[in-house]
């Protein structure tokens, strides 16, 4: 490159020329000698040539390094190095490597900028290629500098990998709408700490509000300045409330209240109460909580005084009355048997053991944080309050109180439902408002809540899922975009995949079904699927510290990948690197363990 273009590569030599055969979609890079004895898999390299008078740069990494030797492909030579082993004018000395370089960027120099443009041309053969530094990319994306965000490193490099996460608004740093994004790896390929890197990357926003829907409890724990113990101690809390300036809340399940009289029917008919009273079939269960629940408002009880004593002496005089047990019995000997169970039943055991726990859920706890699933959605979309929620549905009492709110998975189902419907119904109300809500949502463990197969119509799980293949289907018109993490590829909804917009792909999805499922989000690119099943288990490493947690990464997440194809990664495994590469160094208190 002359001394007259606006990019400069001073120092670096070149590792390649433009081979052939070439084209458009697909670059064959010939080797220097010199270059061969480097690690080039996944190596970001530039090359620049014109296009319509124009100096052009494309960018793209190296996804597969071949060796050639025709003279040890000849038969007779072959049966020689076999006798042999080497001959020397022959092996080495004629061996040609060449690279497969796919073109995941393209820039146009004009008027002293860089502009996005396309490789409309194949350059002639011999056109000089170049291992990429963060110098190089320095120069070429400095007008997007405010806009850029580090994950990691290049693959098989070393520059930072530029990557940007915009708000879902309009604006400075804004999308202008909302996308879908997805995480996918097994359990140690490092998707947990890259999802809480990407937070952070959200959280620069202060235009934009999060909700975390945590089944495990393990973001909630890190927003509680508690994190897990690990190589990578992200001080959460910190980066957001101290040097980010966010407002986080923190709500556990006894922070919730349940507000809906056909949500304690559904818990109620699931009960052990019920077991205990010796209730069999389900729909005598569930005809017995209709029955109780409409006696119960009719009576003026409200659903916030359930729990009371007062309230289940009520309920065991209802179940008492005989016209009542017809409702949910029709023969006399099953009623027999039901006043025989009521008759021998331990009332106060039942009370503390088993009704109390339940009632608690719609309990309105006065004078605490507790707030009803629509109060605490209707918080989280208001324009004026921007926060950072996370909702820990995990089920461990952190109070410290012993009168604790029953929990189990139905009941964690029922209440990622309501709140999928109140986040529904809150989205369209603002959306006739003509608000762009600029939210994200975070759904942990997103296969256990909507996975692909069959599944009972009648279930929550079944109801859950078709409120997330509606919510991805909808909600992005709104200016509501959902982050899912996963285990796995293939036993997610295919439909609730096939809207992400952009996915990162970790470790472990290289075999059988997973990795059909891979190449069909991949577009069928079998050179980057070749170099992402080069990605070796992080737990293979011989000590924790020399792990290395590699991702492929498909979508227009950085300004090198607008041409659709697969970039790779290394994430970092140094907070403080992490830190340092986005601006965002904390005083060393918030860093120690």
């Amino acid at each position: 490159m002359n001394g007259s273009a606006l990019l400069t590569v001073d120092g670096i030599e070149p590792i390649g020329v433009v081979g052939s055969p070439s084209s458009t979609g697909q670059l064959t890079l010939e080797l220097l000698d010199a270059a061969t004895r480097r690690k080039l898999v996944g190596e970001l390299v530039l090359l620049p040539f014109f296009q319509d008078d124009r100096r052009h740069y494309a960018l793209g990494q190296i996804t597969e390094v071949e060796l050639r030797n025709v003279w040890h492909e000849d038969p007779t030579i072959r049966s020689l190095v076999r006798q042999r082993g080497r001959i020397d004018a022959v092996s080495e000395r004629q061996d040609t490597h060449r690279g497969i370089l796919e073109v995941s960027a393209v820039f146009c120099e004009e008027n002293g900028h860089f502009l996005p443009s396309m490789l409309g041309t194949v350059p002639p053969t011999g056109t000089p290629i170049y291992a990429v530094t963060d110098d190089v990319l320095g120069q070429l994306l400095a007008h997007a500098r405010e806009d850029l965000f580090y994950l990691g490193h290049v693959y098989g490099s070393g520059p930072k990998l530029p990557l940007w996460f915009k708000h879902f608004g309009i604006g400075p740093r804004g999308a202008g709408e909302a996308y879908h994004l997805g995480i996918f790896g097994k359990t140690g390929s490092g998707k947990s700490v890259l999802a809480k890197m990407l937070l952070v990357a959200y959280a620069r926003h202060p235009e934009m509000a999060i909700l975390i829907i945590d089944p495990q409890g393990e973001y909630s724990k890190d927003l509680r300045g508690q994190p897990a113990p690990g190589q990578f101690l992200l001080p959460l809390r910190d980066l957001l409330e101290e040097r980010l300036q966010r407002t986080t809340v923190v709500m556990s399940v006894r922070d919730l209240i349940l507000d809906q009289w056909e949500l304690f029917e559904e818990l109620l008919t699931t009960s052990e109460f019920f077991d205990k009273l010796t209730f069999g079939a389900r729909e005598n269960r569930q005809l017995a909580a209709r029955e109780l629940a409409q006696r119960l408002r009719k009576q003026g009880l409200a659903l916030t005084a359930l729990h009371e004593p007062r309230s289940f002496q009520l309920v065991w005089q209802i179940l008492s009355d005989e016209q009542v047990q017809r409702v949910f019995y029709r023969s006399a000997e099953a009623r027999t048997r039901f006043q025989w169970a009521l008759r021998n039943a331990d009332r106060d055991e039942l009370y503390h053991h088993s009704w109390r726990p339940l009632t608690l859920l719609f309990n309105d706890r006065q004078n605490t944080r507790a707030r009803t699933i629509a109060r605490i959605v209707n918080g989280l979309f208001r324009p004026q309050d921007r926060l950072i929620i996370a909702l820990d549905l995990s089920g461990t009492d952190r109070s410290g109180q012993n009168d604790s709110v029953l929990w189990n998975e139905t009941i964690q189902e029922i209440v990622i439902r309501r709140l999928l419907e109140a986040i529904r119904v809150a989205a369209e109300q603002a959306y006739q408002q003509s608000q762009n809500l600029n939210t994200l949502i975070l759904i942990d463990e997103a296969h256990r809540l909507a996975p692909s197969g069959y599944l009972d119509p009648d279930t929550p799980r079944a109801q859950i899922r078709t409120l997330l293949k509606d919510a991805v289907r909808t909600t992005r018109k709104y200016g509501v975009g959902w982050l899912v993490i996963s285990q796995t590829l293939a036993s997610l909804d295919a439909e609730i995949i096939s809207q992400l917009r952009i996915a990162f792909f970790g470790y472990g999805l290289g075999l059988g079904q997973e990795y059909r499922a891979l190449e069909s989000f991949a577009g069928g690119d079998e050179h980057a699927l070749t170099l992402y099943r080069l990605f070796r288990d992080p737990h293979s490493s011989f000590a924790p510290t020399s792990r290395v947690y590699s991702f492929m990464t498909v979508g227009p997440v950085s300004p090198l990948s607008f041409a659709g194809t697969p970039l790779f990664f290394n994430a970092f495994t140094d907070v403080e690197e992490f830190l340092t590469a986005n601006g965002l160094t904390l005083p060393t208190r918030a860093l120690a363990p």
